[in-house]
């Protein structure tokens, strides 16, 4: 979670700001609903990359084999 967060504040924001340029922003509210809407995307977009990503490397995140430790459970050995 920690990575998806850091990655769509870096990637998010200037696309939000870039996107923002051509908007007709008149209001802070108008503004607000603006960033919420583009930056729910981005986040949404973001996060399935991330997730596909960690599923098809090894994310580094210290899991071990669940098939593993299935083997291990049923020899009755401690990884």
């Amino acid at each position: 979670m920690q990575m998806t967060f850091v990655t769509t504040i870096l990637v998010g924001s200037p696309i939000v700001a870039l996107l923002s340029l051509n908007a007709g922003l008149q209001t802070w509210g108008a503004r607000a609903e603006f960033a919420i809407r583009v930056g729910a995307v981005i986040w949404f977009i973001t996060a399935v990359a991330l997730f596909i990503y960690a599923k098809r490397t090894n994310a580094g995140d210290g899991g071990s084999d669940p098939d593993e430790i299935a083997s291990d459970a049923e020899s009755g050995s401690e990884a």
